[in-house]
C-alpha cells in the first residue's frame, strides 16, 4: 500500500512535497529547504541474524549508535539491511526508499526521541521524488513506535 494511501486510510492530515529525485535524507532536506534535523531518516536493520527486521527512524543529520539501539531493543547484534532486503520487505516502494511505518510491513519501528522535540516531521514516502510532512503526534499515535535515544553526531572525516 502506498504511504499516502496508508495515511489517508488512517484519517491523518499530511502534506506531500514533490521534489527531484534524492537518494539520501540530507539531500532530501536540501531539496525541500529544511534542516536535516527536521527530516526523519528511515533505515532498515537486520536483527537476530536475519530473523527479525526493524525500521529505525532518526534525524537525517545523525547516525545510529548501534550499541544503544541494540540496548533499546533488548540486546543482540544489529546490522544494516541491504537494498535487496528493503525491496523484499517493502515491495511497494522504489528500490532504496523506506517510509517510517514498520507496522505497514509487519515490523517494529524504533524512533529516536529527539524527533519528538519538533511538532512536525518530514520523511521520504515510498519514492525518491516526494516527501511527506505530518505532525509527529499523529505519527506516534498511529505507529506506536518504541522510543529511545540512539542517534549520535557523525564523526567528522579527516583527510589523509
Amino acid at each position: 500500500m502506498k504511504t499516502a494511501d496508508f495515511l489517508t486510510d488512517k484519517n491523518l492530515d499530511y502534506t506531500v512535497i514533490p521534489h527531484g529525485d534524492t537518494y539520501d535524507a540530507q539531500r532530501m532536506a536540501a531539496a525541500i529547504h529544511v534542516s536535516g534535523r527536521e527530516v526523519a531518516k528511515t533505515v532498515l536493520l537486520r536483527a537476530d541474524k536475519g530473523k527479525t527486521y526493524v525500521v529505525v527512524v532518526l534525524p537525517a543529520n545523525k547516525i545510529i549508535d548501534f550499541q544503544r539501539a541494540s540496548q533499546t531493543l533488548g540486546g543482540g547484534k544489529l546490522e544494516l539491511a541491504t537494498e535487496i532486503e528493503i525491496s523484499q520487505h517493502c515491495p511497494d516502494c522504489e528500490i532504496g526508499a523506506l517510509p517510517p511505518f514498520g507496522s505497514q510491513y509487519g515490523m517494529k519501528t524504533l524512533v529516536d526521541a529527539t524527533l519528538a522535540e519538533d511538532d512536525q516531521i518530514v520523511f521520504e514516502g515510498d519514492s525518491h521524488h516526494e516527501s511527506i510532512r505530518m505532525k509527529f503526534a499523529d505519527f506516534r499515535r498511529v505507529e506506536q513506535p518504541l522510543m529511545g535515544s540512539f542517534a549520535r553526531e557523525a564523526q567528522p572525516t579527516v583527510a589523509p
